[in-house]
């Protein structure tokens, strides 16, 4: 079987889990002998390829006067809408970014319709011409591929799946990693919405991380319950030796928080929660590791509790550096008030760690042997955390059973489903 797989990002050029668990997805469906051609909008030439075949859509040059195109075109051009979105960024920090010239611009100038055009691959302001362009490019590829399926992560992608179909007549599976209710809570981007929407409605299956964002597939979006399947994420086995970086270096107690740095992962929770155990044990640091549009508010409010001598912002991290934070925590939190699924607990309980995760993430879904607590409630998570740090019997207990627990939750197991999905659609 062969899959012609689109997503936005590969490790090791990656921004949250979403390239994490396309590549660990990847490497499990190569144990049950599917092929994968993976597209990414931009390759930089150091991606693992030992699961997939890496195509790089910035090499792919199109036939502007082959009249597919401009038909395909009449039906994307919705997409041109509101090119000034930047996931995950609010409109205050949106203006601050511009204002400063920190976005990438090497694509504003050319035409959606070169023969060549360059990607650059990330979350910049020209972001929807670049989604519209990865979809003319998915036609193209579609055009002169072997494949059986189609697969496509996340709303991104979604246009280039719809496209590449389109084409090649060949069955399309999309991937819902997370919803624009996810990302903005109530204040949805209607484009955004409507990409997803779209998406769903000409997939032939559904995938989405969890129960949770299957409900919400089905109720927010309107797809039919028997064309939706939850399949849960998993943890790539640990490429580090937690034993290989330094312990013992760090005197105090530490507890962490790992994400982007907005609303919806919760880090002013996490901050709230803090405070109240470092009344307790003013002995305890903390650490917030990522970057995001609430950053500046986290470190205000630090500093406006006089915690500022225990708490550490080390901006993004990825690869051995997530691998030293967990060795160096005691504890780990993730307080997201919408978590499609959430898969950085399992990391740190992979590396030895006790974690506190809310009840409103998808983990929580396959999860026994975590502490869970509702996003909103910073009384129970201090007090998780405290218990965790203070009470040696229950931490080792949850180490202990939670590094088994999730030591089963290999992508092997979710790749032999999302095979059975393929199947499923294969005429």
């Amino acid at each position: 079987m062969r899959v012609l797989m689109f997503g936005w990002e590969f490790p090791p050029h990656i921004t949250g889990g979403l390239g994490t668990a396309c590549f660990g997805l990847t490497k499990g469906l190569m144990k049950h002998g599917v092929q994968v051609i993976f597209v990414v909008p931009k390759a930089f030439g150091d991606e693992s390829q030992e699961a997939v075949r890496l195509v790089n859509a910035s090499d792919v040059t199109i036939d502007i006067a082959d009249e597919i195109y401009r038909e395909y075109w009449k039906n994307i051009t919705y997409m041109e809408i509101g090119s000034n979105l930047i996931p995950y960024v609010g409109p205050e920090d949106f203006e601050r970014i511009s204002n400063e010239n920190i976005l990438e611009n090497s694509t504003l100038e050319q035409s959606v319709f070169s023969k060549k055009f360059t990607f650059t691959g990330k979350y910049g302001h020209d972001l929807m011409k670049e989604v519209s362009r990865y979809a003319l490019v998915a036609s193209t590829i579609a055009a002169s591929q072997e494949f059986d399926v189609i697969h496509a992560h996340d709303w991104l992608t979604y246009p280039a799946g719809i496209a590449a179909k389109n084409i090649s007549g060949k069955p399309l599976v999309v991937h819902v990693h997370a919803t624009e209710f996810d990302r903005s809570g109530v204040n949805v981007n209607q484009n955004v919405y409507d990409i997803e929407r779209k998406g769903m409605e000409a997939a032939d299956r559904v995938i989405t991380v969890s129960n949770l964002t299957r409900n919400i597939v089905i109720e927010k979006y309107g797809i039919p319950e028997e064309k939706v399947i939850t399949v849960h994420n998993a943890v790539e086995p640990t490429q580090s030796k937690t034993q290989d970086f330094p312990t013992g270096v760090i005197k105090e107690k530490v507890v962490s928080f790992l994400g982007r740095i907005t609303f919806q992962k919760g880090p002013d929770y996490f901050v709230e929660a803090a405070y109240k155990v470092h009344c307790k044990d003013p002995n305890v640091r903390f650490v917030m590791a990522g970057e995001g549009d609430m950053l500046n508010r986290m470190i205000k409010r630090v500093a406006q509790l006089r915690m500022g001598s225990k708490f550490h912002f080390t901006g993004f991290l990825k690869g051995e550096n997530v691998d030293r934070l967990f060795a160096l925590s005691d504890v780990y939190v993730m307080p997201s008030v919408s978590e499609p699924f959430g898969i950085s607990p399992l990391e740190a309980m992979r590396s030895n760690v006790p974690v506190v995760i809310s009840k409103q993430s998808g983990v929580s879904e396959v999860l026994n042997h975590a502490i869970k607590v509702d996003f909103w409630d910073i009384d129970a998570m201090a007090d998780a955390i405290y218990g965790l740090l203070h009470y040696p019997a229950l931490s080792k207990m949850f180490i202990r059973y939670g590094k088994d627990e999730v030591d089963n939750m290999i992508w092997e197991n979710s790749a032999f489903i999302i095979k059975e999905v393929y199947q499923s659609v294969i005429k």
